[in-house]
């Protein structure tokens, strides 16, 4: 009897410990269905695809580095400074850092969570958060290609410059050269009212680019053109192809170099007669331009474009990080750290127009200029006249190289992390190795950007420029901002916040988000459509068929967004109305209103369990 009370004692007691582990079994489960939009290898495991899991960057300095790297680019040299003087000079700082804080610091915030939340590119990212906008990010994925496309036509010509600078003399020095049109060449400014080119700018035209008439005249391929921009894309593919791995140690360097040319110049400059005056110029402040409604677009469009709100690479950038990552800190750190740039570049640029002013016997309005013709035009007619010239031109297109470097890399990624969110498991059984999908990417940018290193390649360039980063990006951010801040609200946002941070964002970001964001949005989109103008070059007008042809251009990222609202809608079942309530339903996870410290140690340990581990 004893040994029977015995057995019946050990099968109670096996009875309770199999429900203690059925409950702590829940337990797990419940605690791991808590971290779903951050476990992508159980997503993979649902659909029966064997996902790896997502790398992250090994130091949160890599990731702030990454992110001004992308920030701080060839804009902040060439068009800041020209905006600011004619807006306003000093006043338009007050514009400037209005907009900064209630349009570029909380958007950038806001994306960093997006994508350090869901751990996903944009595409994914955007589809999670609200299905009926899904097209906006793949509309952000291909604006973002074909940016990729003509941007490393940039960083040709910057290898141009560099190498040519290495001559005994610098060949946009004078009017001795085969290049030259002797009957209208100045060595030197010769003012704006006359028929003279000064040597720089022939340089540019008749040897660079060796340009045509016009759009309609291809001329064929520049084979020196061709041979830099294979090797930029080379350079560019061996910075990026192990992922964040390689970048996050490529921007140790590309990201902080700039910096040592920027200050070394400026210290420079200001020795040189004429510094001062220039810099005066550029920032004696014009009052009376704070009350012209343009001079406040212009500052939150120069804000928008320069942090790169809506290009995607800052979503992709952040959903490498760790889940408790402090992103605030980042967005801080990213949108001081570019408006200093912004300014340092001003004086930078703006001493040495002065001195080149003082050269000329020119006034300084005369020699300033804004966008590629400040650095590729003026910039190097300056150092040609400064002593050790042949220290600083290397230098300062080194520094170039860098900046447009750093904006690529962050680019690319967005392509390359939308390949691998959406078709890794399928594409990895046949190519093996995810190195392959980076090289696809770039081959393909690479072979896109060909007809920009023709003769009339200039024109092609100027043509992509004006409706992608110009027409293009104000519609997707617009959605973007719609999206996120009104469809998926400011309250799911908040939440997501404060299962990565531990807190709610305070009242400053949330009413930005809610109403001051969107509508500064809204009126940049407004104005740039109230103020379009074709597009130009120089004196160049382009033909009708060209103008068409831009608008396609911009269509092929913006039919996106109606077509896949359009797709989603269609796909859901029941009446219109309850269609369109699933379809601006999130489908992201939001299981933590209120969670406590143990549930946030867990999160913490499980992140960094799970994606530390490399591709």
């Amino acid at each position: 009897m004893s040994q029977y009370n015995k057995s019946v004692a050990e099968l109670e007691t096996d009875r309770a410990t199999m429900e203690v582990d059925k409950s702590e079994t829940a337990a797990d489960e419940r605690d791991r269905a808590a971290l779903k939009p951050l476990d992508l290898k159980v997503i993979a495991e649902k659909t029966g695809d064997a996902e790896p899991q997502r790398p992250t960057w090994s130091s949160r300095l890599e990731f702030i580095l990454a992110s001004v790297g992308y920030a701080v680019g060839l804009g902040n040299v060439w068009r800041f400074p020209y905006l600011c003087y004619s807006s306003g000079g000093g006043a338009f700082l007050i514009p400037y850092f209005t907009m900064v804080l209630l349009c570029g610091m909380p958007l950038l915030f806001l994306e960093f969570s997006i994508g350090q939340y869901t751990r996903l590119g944009p595409v994914h990212a955007l589809a999670k958060i609200c299905p009926l906008f899904k097209g906006v990010g793949l509309a952000i994925v291909v604006l973002s290609f074909v940016y990729s496309t003509y941007y490393n036509v940039l960083m040709s010509w910057a290898l141009y410059y560099l190498f040519n600078s290495f001559g005994s003399t610098l060949p946009w020095m004078s009017c001795n050269n085969t290049w030259n049109v002797v009957g209208n060449c100045s060595s030197g400014f010769h003012g704006n009212a006359t028929h003279l080119q000064s040597a720089s700018q022939q340089f540019f035209d008749h040897k660079l680019l060796q340009k045509t008439d016009g759009i309609e005249e291809a001329g064929g391929i520049r084979w020196e053109l061709f041979g830099y921009l294979v090797f930029a894309w080379v350079i560019v593919y061996l910075c990026i192809f192990k992922g964040i791995k390689s970048t996050g140690k490529v921007v140790y360097f590309t990201a902080v170099f700039p910096y040592f040319i920027l200050f070394a110049l400026l210290i420079n400059n200001l020795q040189l007669p004429g510094a001062k005056n220039g810099i005066l110029f550029f920032a004696t402040p014009v009052w009376s331009k704070l009350f012209e409604v343009k001079v406040w677009v212009n500052a939150a469009a120069q804000v928008f474009n320069s942090i790169g709100i809506a290009f995607g690479s800052m979503i992709s950038m952040a959903s490498y990080n760790k889940f408790n990552n402090n992103i605030l800190r980042d967005a801080l750190i990213v949108a001081v750290t570019n408006s200093f740039t912004s300014i340092l570049a001003g004086f930078v640029i703006f001493s040495a127009i002065g001195y080149m002013a003082h050269v000329h016997n020119l006034p300084v309005d005369n020699i300033a200029t804004g966008g590629p013709g400040l650095v590729f035009v003026v910039y190097p007619e300056v150092l040609s006249t400064m002593p050790f010239s042949q220290l600083w031109a290397p230098l300062f297109f080194f520094m170039l190289l860098c900046l447009g470097l750093d904006s690529q890399f962050a680019t690319v990624e967005v392509s390359v992390a939308f390949l691998k969110d959406q078709f890794g498991p399928k594409l990895l059984p046949y190519l093996k190795r995810e190195e392959l999908i980076t090289l696809g990417v770039c081959i393909a940018c690479f072979l896109l950007g060909i007809p920009h290193i023709t003769k009339g390649g200039i024109y092609v360039f100027q043509l992509l420029d004006h409706y992608t980063a110009m027409v293009s990006l104000m519609f997707l951010a617009f959605f973007e901002v719609v999206a996120v801040c009104w469809i998926f609200g400011v309250r799911r946002v908040s939440l997501m916040i404060k299962r990565m941070l531990g807190k709610t964002p305070n009242i400053y970001f949330r009413v930005c988000w809610m109403f001051i964001s969107p509508l500064l949005v809204m009126c940049i989109l407004i104005s740039s459509i109230v103020q379009y103008t074709p597009v130009h070059y120089g004196n160049y007008n382009y033909p009708l068929w060209a103008e068409y042809l831009g608008w396609c251009i911009s269509l092929v990222s913006i039919v996106w967004i109606p077509l896949c609202a359009i797709q989603e809608i269609c796909s859901n079942k029941g009446s219109f109305l309850q269609r369109l309530k699933t379809a601006v339903t999130p489908t992201i996870d939001l299981d933590a209103e209120d969670p406590l410290p143990e549930k946030q140690a867990l999160d913490q340990q499980e992140s960094e369990t799970l994606f530390t581990s490399g591709v």
